[in-house]
């Protein structure tokens, strides 16, 4: 037993020497490597910082990257947080994994900054059983195939690459489920958008993506073909967006796998890169010809997305429709906001390019009210209308429908991580990382898509009948407010009214 016992306390000094030798050698292996760091620092010369303060230095870097993350867990408040705040991505992910909606104990919202829109509640609202589902709007009711949906709030552009297949595969899955639209975004057309059998609008972005030839000109026998499917319901020239006006989509080379090249039509690795606006239109005119061109073609409607810029250029889109009569306008016209979007893009582009759709709707709803096109031309409303008072205040103003891109992100489980454009996404969203995307169940995430869609609606009808209209498109400037830098609000009917004056 003893001679046992002597054997056993043996082996265990054996193995704390060995413990003790590694601990000793990992120490000395970590001061040689921080002698290494330490020597590397000094001698660099491009960060002062480091050179100043060797190895310690570096510690900077790593603060600076994760207090992104950190930030919107621990030390912002509610309302705080760009592009989003905790508040409103909150109500997304309650919506999208239908769970409880309410709240307690007063709003967080800041109701006395100026901007601030509130709506104005009706004294005597209807009755519950009193409410009506919006009817139907038809786009491009001249067209051989027009197109007709009763849903109000729709899924906006994001492409094949710039998303991964599965949060593709959960959009088109979703998007069937609630029974709205899914745009294709300016990268083509993927096996992942039709997967779910929804209905689609196909981009036509500037590198004309899935519709052109070796020469990057637009390929017709190609739309034919894209025509005749029946999931493809409209087709859409994008002009510009909003996290970019005035420069063309960025892919970065790591997201252009084989068949993302091969649906765009483009070299495998290497950035994918589109024109800053498309080369077969350079003026309002060809913008025309262009459109003519694509609705023949296809026979289905056909709209453009832009930022608005100049507000004037309006007059002359408008003009030229009226000499060739409304026949030849754009059956749509997607407005995006300048305040950013999902895209990679060039910060001063992000921050400084473009008007709001804070006051470029009302204009754009204006001249086309004015010019007895508003019937003919439907808004489509899209930037930073997550939730259901932001669609709210844009059917109040004049939109027809509202589109969102992140706000679908949000549904699919994005986080903010702000990851999009370095293939890194943790959550699988935004990655070409099999190992991310792993993550990401279409299934799961497509109920998920399909609930925030459904809840969204209904809380904007939830305000609309308040405001004592009987259902969404109901909803008019009068039954929105905007609080002024007086501290007091005014109608929108009024404070759009003096601001179109200014137009």
């Amino acid at each position: 037993m003893y001679q046992n016992l002597s054997d056993f306390t043996q082996a265990m000094l054996l193995v704390a020497q060995f413990i003790l030798a590694l601990m000793v050698l990992t120490l000395l292996v970590g001061l040689a490597w921080l002698a290494v760091l330490y020597v590397i620092d000094k001698r660099q010369t491009h960060h002062t910082i480091r050179r100043n303060f060797p190895v310690i230095g570096r510690f900077r870097y790593s603060f600076e990257y994760l207090g992104e993350f950190f930030r919107q867990y621990f030390y912002a408040m509610d309302r705080e947080e760009m592009p989003f705040n905790r508040a409103q991505r909150s109500w997304v992910y309650r919506a999208a994994k239908d769970v409880d909606r309410t709240i307690a104990f007063g709003s967080t919202r800041d109701l006395t900054k100026p901007g601030t829109i509130i709506f104005a509640n009706a004294t005597f609202p209807p009755q519950d059983e009193e409410q009506q589902q919006p009817q139907p709007v038809v786009i491009g009711a001249d067209c051989r195939q027009p197109y007709q949906t009763s849903r109000l709030f729709h899924i906006s552009a994001m492409s094949y690459g710039a998303l991964s297949p599965v949060a593709i595969q959960a959009l088109s899955r979703g998007a069937k489920q609630a029974g709205c639209w899914l745009n294709t975004g300016e990268g083509g057309l993927s096996p992942y958008h039709v997967s779910g059998g929804c209905d689609l609008v196909f981009q036509i972005g500037s590198a004309k993506y899935g519709v052109r030839d070796h020469q990057g000109r637009l390929n017709l026998l190609r739309l034919e073909e894209l025509a005749a499917m029946e999931a493809v319901k409209m087709f859409e020239v994008k002009l510009s967006q909003g996290a970019k006006p005035g420069k063309g989509g960025i892919l970065p080379a790591a997201k252009v796998n084989a068949e993302v090249a091969a649906i765009r039509g483009i070299v495998e690795g290497q950035d994918s890169i589109s024109p800053n606006r498309h080369n077969d239109i350079n003026n309002t005119e060809q913008l025309l010809d262009f459109i003519h061109l694509v609705r023949e073609t296809t026979g289905k409607p056909t709209g453009i997305k832009l930022v608005l810029g100049e507000p004037r250029w309006l007059d002359e889109l408008i003009a030229a429709i009226h000499a060739r009569g409304a026949a030849s306008a754009p059956d749509f016209i997607t407005l995006d906001s300048a305040d950013g979007g999902t895209g990679a893009a060039p910060q001063p582009l992000m921050d400084y390019v473009g008007l709001k759709l804070s006051e470029s709707l009302p204009v754009l709803v204006d001249k086309l009210t004015t010019a007895n096109l508003k019937e003919r031309i439907k808004v489509i409303a899209s930037g930073k209308m997550i939730n259901p008072a932001d669609v709210a205040w844009a059917l109040a103003v004049g939109a027809d429908f509202a589109v969102s891109a992140r706000g679908f992100m949000f549904a699919l489980g994005c986080i903010q991580a702000m990851q999009c454009n370095k293939n890194t996404c943790p959550t699988g969203i935004t990655t070409s990382n099999t190992d991310l995307q792993r993550g990401l169940d279409p299934t799961d995430k497509g109920v998920r898509v399909a609930n925030y869609q459904k809840y969204l609606e209904y809380g904007v009808g939830l305000i609309a009948h308040s405001c004592g209209a009987h259902h969404a498109r109901q909803l008019q400037r009068h039954h929105a407010r905007m609080v002024t830098a007086h501290g007091h609000s005014v109608p929108l009917s009024e404070l759009y009214a003096n601001r179109h004056d200014e137009h």
